[in-house]
């Protein structure tokens, strides 16, 4: 199957640079919402925010749901400081030491959007015994804004309080060699991967087998994107990262078949189905164990929903970190989902 690069270069650039972090996914849920619309989809958005795209299929009597989630990891003011810096909170999981030097944004709830660096409270080589050496965490880094600010009082004049979001750059790059490197591939670039299937059925009149609902969840970093999903619902692909490292075999040109993760073992018929379609269609992939992970599935389940469940998703190095991918992992998971759910 040849896929749309130009489509997927194109998406991944727009949808990158809307800033989604966790609990603030309004702006990229409606720029997708609209996207499926214009495809002639039929849509709807859950009380919590999650987008849900119908897609009627040859049988409807049951359902399979498909999930990616557009939050990604980020930052929210936790206090401002006397001396007019942002003391920071995490929202997910981000390795704090990549985080150091970094650029972002603030913003208020008024909407109000400032710029800054996130940085060690010892900065300076010059001035700090300990800038290289002090460890980066939460309690350890800072936001310097942009402004002219040198207390408190005068940033909260900005606009700015406790409880803003601080949306972290994230340097989005797409190399001639085909790498995409980005922060927040986890799980923007799944994203990116169910709405060029979407494209794909709607340019080709394709319906898949039985009625499918792809599922763009806002809160998967924080273990609750997926709690609710249609009643109709039999079983669930997530499409999220695949994990790169240490006892994996999973590389950036694989779509990744995940067994078990750390909320145990996915849905044996359903990987066994999943790695045969690999393995008959030629289809780039890894079967591996990720030792600290958690999905969408798992939030479903967790919520009590009785469905089958399985994992899959392009491999992604780096994660939470300086995350990179590559196109032939993207079109390696577009094939394997397209054929689960058509064929």
């Amino acid at each position: 199957m040849k896929w749309d690069r130009k489509y997927i270069y194109t998406l991944t650039k727009e949808l990158f640079a809307i800033n989604s972090p966790t609990g603030f996914t309004g702006d990229a849920i409606d720029y997708l919402q609209t996207k499926a619309e214009e495809m002639g989809y039929k849509t709807f958005l859950t009380e919590k925010g999650n987008l849900i795209v119908e897609v009627e299929g040859v049988n409807n009597d049951t359902a399979v749901g498909v999930s990616a989630h557009t939050d990604t990891l980020g930052l929210m003011v936790r206090s401002i400081k006397s001396n007019g810096k942002l003391a920071i909170t995490q929202l997910g999981g981000p390795q704090m030491n990549t985080l150091d030097g970094e650029y972002c944004t603030i913003i208020t709830r008024e909407n109000r959007r400032y710029t800054g660096t996130i940085l060690s409270t010892s900065p300076s080589s010059h001035v700090y015994k300990d800038a290289s050496t002090i460890a980066r965490t939460a309690d350890t880094m800072e936001i310097r804004i942009d402004e002219k600010v040198t207390n408190k009082e005068e940033v909260i004049a900005l606009g700015i309080r406790n409880g803003d979001i601080i949306a972290i750059d994230t340097k989005t790059q797409i190399t001639s060699s085909g790498f995409i490197k980005s922060r927040f591939l986890d799980d923007k670039i799944s994203v990116v991967t169910l709405f060029t299937l979407l494209k794909h059925w709607a340019d080709n009149g394709i319906k898949p087998q039985k009625k499918t609902y792809i599922i763009i969840t806002t809160y998967e970093e924080v273990g609750h994107g997926c709690s609710w999903i249609p009643n109709d619902i039999k079983e669930m692909v997530a499409v999220d990262m695949g994990c790169i490292g240490t006892d994996l075999s999973c590389t950036e040109y694989d779509v990744s078949i995940c067994a078990k993760d750390s909320t145990g073992p996915y849905d044996y018929q359903m990987t066994s189905r999943l790695i045969h379609l690999a393995e008959q269609n030629d289809i780039q992939h890894a079967i591996d164990i990720y030792p600290f992970y958690g999905s969408d599935i798992g939030a479903a389940l967790q919520a009590g929903n009785d469905i089958k469940g399985a994992l899959i998703g392009p491999g992604v190095h780096a994660s939470h970190g300086m995350e990179r991918t590559h196109i032939e992992g993207v079109e390696a998971t577009l094939s394997l989902i397209n054929l689960y759910l058509t064929k």
